[in-house]
């Protein structure tokens, strides 16, 4: 039982807040025929050239079986390759479709960091990344 005193569920509140920024960037990309997390993947492989599903797993902090399932219309878009990497482990690279999709969606994905940020505040955001950073490294290590 709670009181009023009691502080508001951490990960309610988080994700409330995950859904509504999330609204905001699909709407920014739906003309791309993207979405957020469509990007966020396709920039992540990117940077890195080649990485093997497990890393990138890691790297977004998403369940292998979650990542698995945002892969597939990529791929079948051909904006990711799928490759197997040695036993049992699988890579996945950024074609040059995917890239190409990548560049067309970076400046309304531009626009609206801007435009959040904007809004936000530069400094209270940078305090805010640092924050949810910090929180994102505890929450991983109290699962391991």
């Amino acid at each position: 039982m709670s009181t009023t005193s009691d502080p508001a569920c951490a990960c309610t509140t988080l994700r409330k807040a995950t859904r509504a920024i999330t609204r905001l960037y699909d709407e920014a990309l739906a003309p791309t025929g993207m979405t957020i997390t469509q990007f966020a993947i396709l920039r992540n492989v990117a940077r890195r050239g080649t990485v093997a599903l497990s890393r990138l797993a890691e790297i977004l902090v998403m369940e292998r079986t979650s990542l698995y399932r945002a892969l597939a219309p990529l791929e079948r878009l051909g904006w990711l390759a799928i490759a197997d990497a040695g036993a049992r482990t699988k890579a996945v690279t950024v074609t040059d479709a995917g890239h190409e999709a990548l560049e067309r969606a970076g400046a309304p994905w531009q626009a609206m960091q801007r435009r959040l940020i904007g809004a936000f505040g530069a400094e209270q955001w940078a305090a805010l990344e640092a924050t949810l950073g910090r929180l994102s490294t505890l929450a991983q290590e109290a699962d391991a």
